[in-house]
């Protein structure tokens, strides 16, 4: 569902700049929400848990950490070709993802500022956190001559809305495999210096504990509301919602393997320790995890994700726009198939089923 904010002509962005990538399926998104569903929600469940979690984002670690070095002084010239475009692709879309996540923050924090100031200061100081980093990447962009106009993306890109319920799930699991993305290379390129070709990644470390701290909050969020893990519905939804975020990851980290390569790592062997880790944890939220260990589970991840790059070609192609879409569609229908496959492989659940249908 898309909302549609009125929205004044769009103009062309600011000289200098790089246009943001096309918006598909796969890229980050801006989102809205039902304010006033989110001003209703009873969190005396998590009242204690929340309250301790604000608190720690009133110190505020990482308030001088994300500051530039002399390190990023100097010509970036050297990283060329596929490892260049497949670093600038990789920026883009963290400073996106990170600006999308700063929006939908600071627009809870204002609509919630007078109704539940406890909730409307931790959006408030997460949207503090998203702003820092989208910041952050966007100056690392600069490096390479490039640069995002995140104001002018604000009134041109697409507003999808998401129910609450929706955004507390997609938010907790996007912020927990942020963290495990970001501490697996951070962990990675301890042991392999040579393969760390710029200063960014050593930022990663205090950078993934921002985002453990907002999958605890929305963590807290989830388990403050009984109906989104104590009922057969909740267990569908977290299916869902599980299998969406690694089919997403999976088929993103293939598209940029040229990137992972550059970091000396290998695409599949990192998408599958991500989804494996982000899975794990989740079943600390979640009523269930899925079964990351069937023996068709990432075969059928690999499938999607190879359909997804002859999507790809296709889309790159010269041919007219409804020739594309008919050459396309077999693949679309064959991702969804096997979408629909590891759907119905029976999850693992984490904790007993109580209570009613609510």
């Amino acid at each position: 569902m898309v909302n549609t904010l009125t929205k004044s002509d769009p103009k062309p962005p600011k000289a200098g700049t790089k246009a943001l990538a096309k918006e598909t399926i796969l890229t980050p998104r801006f989102y809205t929400t039902d304010f006033d569903a989110a001003a209703s929600l009873d969190l005396s469940a998590q009242d204690e848990e929340l309250r301790t979690m604000l608190e720690e984002m009133r110190t505020d670690y990482n308030r001088n950490h994300f500051v530039r070095d002399e390190v990023f002084n100097q010509s970036w010239d050297h990283i060329e070709g596929e490892a260049r475009q497949s670093f600038i692709d990789y920026l883009e879309r963290s400073c996106v993802s990170e600006f999308s996540g700063f929006l939908l923050f600071k627009e809870l924090s204002r609509k919630l500022k007078d109704r539940n100031p406890l909730l409307a200061e931790i959006f408030h100081l997460m949207a503090r956190d998203e702003a820092r980093h989208a910041g952050f990447l966007n100056k690392a962009m600069a490096d390479f001559g490039l640069s995002l106009d995140l104001a002018h993306a604000t009134k041109t890109r697409t507003y999808t809305f998401f129910p609450i319920e929706w955004v507390i799930y997609t938010v907790y699991l996007s912020e927990k495999i942020g963290y495990w993305r970001y501490i697996i290379i951070f962990r990675h390129l301890e042991k392999h210096p040579e393969h760390q070709f710029y200063p960014l990644f050593r930022y990663f470390e205090s950078w993934c504990q921002d985002e453990n701290r907002h999958g605890d909050i929305f963590k807290a969020l989830l388990r403050s509301q009984p109906k989104l893990w104590n009922n057969w519905k909740a267990r569908l939804w977290s299916r869902f919602f599980l299998l969406s975020v690694f089919a997403t990851h999976t088929l993103t980290v293939h598209e940029r393997a040229g990137f992972y390569r550059s970091l000396g790592l290998d695409a599949t062997e990192f998408d599958e320790r991500v989804v494996r880790k982000t899975n794990e944890t989740a079943g600390n939220a979640f009523p269930l995890m899925l079964n990351t260990e069937h023996p068709m589970f990432f075969p059928l991840l690999r499938r999607c994700s190879d359909l997804n790059q002859k999507i790809g070609a296709i889309e790159r192609s010269d041919q007219p726009q409804f020739v594309k879409t008919l050459r396309k569609l077999p693949w679309i229908t064959a991702i969804v198939w096997n979408l629909l496959r590891l759907y119905l492989i029976k999850p693992i659940n984490t904790e007993p089923l109580r209570g009613t249908i609510r």
